[in-house]
């Protein structure tokens, strides 16, 4: 956790280009895209004198830069130091992007693949790096929120976009930092209650029935602040089924209360949250039914603390996460197929601590991690069912197990160069075998002012999912001995970052073992079962790129402020194969284009301009044929009046109104047009 001082620094503007991945520019086609860049460049042309002022608040808010603290080791490092390149959304990015929720800002970095069965966040499976989204662990104010269930529905996320201070995304394997689930990276959600008393309050409206409502109160007075919110979220929906009835439409209240507490001797944060959700699930699940409804609720609980010593930091952190589900085939109507109920519970306790001497920084620690599950499919027989709450039903099968783990790192950070070594040794109750132990090291060194090169090498694990073990039903077979998945890493870089022009290159390798997917083999006819497998191995290649110019540096009041572009490339040695068909493991974005402009028009008047092209690899089956993705380009856009007290904006998503598909044969949304209003007092 930070300090008051540091989290004050840390500046609403774009960041060093590497914490910049979501700001993209989205344009009308190619010649919009070169157009706008044409303007960017032509006006960073005509500027031959930059003024004595300008240049010293681009040099102050570089030096706020470096000071922010990323979450990318188990010490606290500043931008500046961090051997590993953590991307971060801020406030202002999210405040400008055309999103109305977390899923959908997501979209926008490029090593992040966002499947939405629909659109809002209703279902997201979200991954790094052409993972799978169980592959990595989301974190909300640093703590753990997986879902051991199914990765399905870990995005229900008890907070909105106004609420959050700044989303940390970490790419590559990050077991030793974030232990298992970790295996191809990590989202790290940070909200923060106000700095003084006050509220917001906010709606919006929308395309088909869209409507959503909420806000929040804060109480600061001194040492202690207090801020609860909530909102409610509804839609028709933007497709009906067969018989003309909605199964895409949704409704969403969320709660979320966060505390803090901050003297000179200790920092305390705490926090609780809640998510109810209806939505028609389509053909989410199989073709069989094109009514297909779910329920979700969770709950979120956690207490963290820091101490402040000068040598030796004591954070623990205690959770509990509760998720519960029911799962409708045919919506309404059970006695056709039983609904599917599952409840699961997970506990947590965090044991972190660091010591800060002269030969660098020395962190140890323990996590205990205890998930359980009860549920109708999922698990082994229990000795005695439990009832399902307002049902004539019981939970007759369930699974617990506990994961604990064990770390240590060494950090050593000179004015050039930073080094970050460490291990985790892992055990689950689940697996037969011992601890494992996955090591990592991160290494970077900066040349000159505004060059910097780094290099990497990590390790990581995941536990099979409830559902990868045991979902054996309607079309799916599941295989309860399958093993854990396990990831190595090499990757390699190169940072420039100077006042105004901003940029990466990273290169990466993935060697992976035992990857766990559901495939299908249609040459059995339309019947063929969904089976949980293990790939024995499965390596990938991969190239980033980004750059960012400020346009603000050299014209302080320009059309154009900033325009930011970023690519990524990913390669795979398992290719799907005939009459084969993955749903996971084997669909990946091969490319990914993503770019942003921001610009001034008017006074308080705003507006962000976005563009993604994505190329995905992998198939769908459609009738007796397998039908490969297309790649789609979708144009997004929002037009914003942002006074100090309230602010104005409409915003519109795929203005083109393409047809693209991310999961399956489940077309998505077209053109989708929001307007609001948003009021501080």
């Amino acid at each position: 956790m930070k300090t008051e001082r540091q989290r004050s620094n840390y500046s609403v503007r774009f960041r060093h280009f590497s914490n910049c991945p979501f700001a993209v520019f989205r344009t009308l086609n190619a010649q919009i895209s070169i157009g706008v860049l044409a303007v960017a460049t032509l006006t960073f042309a005509n500027v031959e004198v930059v003024s004595a002022q300008t240049e010293n608040k681009e040099q102050e808010k570089q030096l706020e830069l470096e000071e922010v603290e990323v979450t990318g080791s188990r010490v606290p490092l500043t931008v500046a130091q961090a051997a590993r390149i953590v991307t971060v959304m801020d406030r202002e990015a999210i405040a400008a992007a055309p999103a109305q929720s977390i899923n959908d800002l997501l979209k926008y970095a490029v090593g992040v693949d966002v499947r939405q069965r629909g659109d809002l966040g209703v279902q997201t499976d979200i991954s790094i790096r052409g993972g799978t989204y169980d592959q990595i662990v989301i974190l909300l104010n640093g703590i753990n929120i997986c879902d051991p269930q199914t990765g399905h529905n870990v995005a229900d996320f008890p907070v909105d976009l106004n609420e959050i201070e700044r989303i940390e995304v970490l790419e590559g394997p990050a077991g030793r930092v974030y232990g298992t689930s970790s295996l191809l990276g990590a989202i790290n959600i940070v909200t923060r209650p106000d700095k003084k008393s006050g509220g917001e309050v906010h709606a919006e409206g929308g395309s088909y029935g869209f409507f959503s409502g909420g806000g929040h109160l804060n109480y600061s007075k001194g040492k202690l602040s207090n801020q609860v919110s909530g909102s409610y979220t509804r839609s028709d929906g933007y497709s009906r089924n067969k018989v003309g009835k909605l199964n895409a439409d949704f409704n969403n209240a969320k709660a979320f209360y966060q505390g803090r507490y901050s003297d000179d001797w200790i920092d305390l944060n705490w926090h609780a949250g809640l998510t109810n959700k209806n939505f028609g699930s389509n053909t989410f699940y199989g073709t069989s039914s094109d009514d297909q409804f779910e329920h979700t609720r969770k709950f979120f609980t956690a207490v963290q603390a820091e101490t402040k010593g000068s040598v030796y930091h004591f954070k623990p952190s205690v959770y509990w996460n509760r998720g519960e589900d029911r799962f409708e085939y045919f919506r309404g109507t059970e006695a056709k197929v039983p609904y599917n109920y599952g409840r699961t519970d997970v506990l947590g306790v965090n044991l972190n601590n660091y010591i800060q001497t002269i030969l660098g920084k020395t962190a140890f620690g323990a996590e205990f991690r205890n998930e359980g599950i009860i549920s109708t499919k999922l698990g082994e027989p229990l000795n005695h069912a439990k009832p399902i709450h307002g049902t004539d039903r019981e939970y007759t099968v369930g699974l617990n197990r506990t994961n604990m783990s064990f770390h240590l790192e060494h950090t050593v950070v000179l004015p050039r160069f930073t080094i970050s070594a460490g291990v985790i040794a892992v055990k689950n109750t689940w697996d037969e075998a011992g601890f494992h132990f996955y090591p990592g090291v991160d290494a970077s060194y900066r040349i000159g002012r505004d060059w910097k090169v780094y290099a990497s090498y990590n390790t990581s694990l995941r536990m099979p999912t409830f559902t990868d073990l045991y979902y054996t039903v309607g079309g799916y077979k599941a295989d309860k001995y399958l093993k854990p998945e396990e990831m190595s890493a090499v990757e390699a870089g190169l940072k420039y970052l100077t006042p105004g022009v901003q940029g990466t290159l990273s290169l990466y390798h993935h060697h992976g073992t035992n990857m766990i997917d559901w495939i299908k083999d249609i040459s059995q006819g339309e019947d063929a079962p969904w089976q949980s497998v293990n790939h024995t191995k499965m390596n990938t290649m991969g190239v980033e790129a980004s750059l960012l110019f400020d346009i603000r540096h050299w014209i302080e009041n320009a059309f154009v402020k900033n325009v930011h572009v970023a690519y990524s490339y990913i390669d795979k040695d398992i290719e799907s194969t005939p009459n084969i068909q993955s749903r996971y493991a084997l669909e990946y974005l091969r490319n990914k284009l993503v770019a942003q402009a921001n610009l001034h028009l008017y006074s308080k008047l705003n507006m962000n301009i976005s563009y993604r092209w994505q190329d995905r690899v992998g198939n769908y089956q459609k009738g007796d044929e397998l039908v490969s993705y297309e790649p789609y380009s979708l144009l997004d856009a929002r037009l914003s009046w942002d006074a100090s007290r309230y602010a104005l904006y409409c915003e519109a998503n795929n203005i083109l109104n393409k047809t693209y598909y991310d999961h399956g044969n489940i077309p998505q949304p077209g053109i989708w047009v929001r307007a609001g209003a948003s009021f501080r007092f």
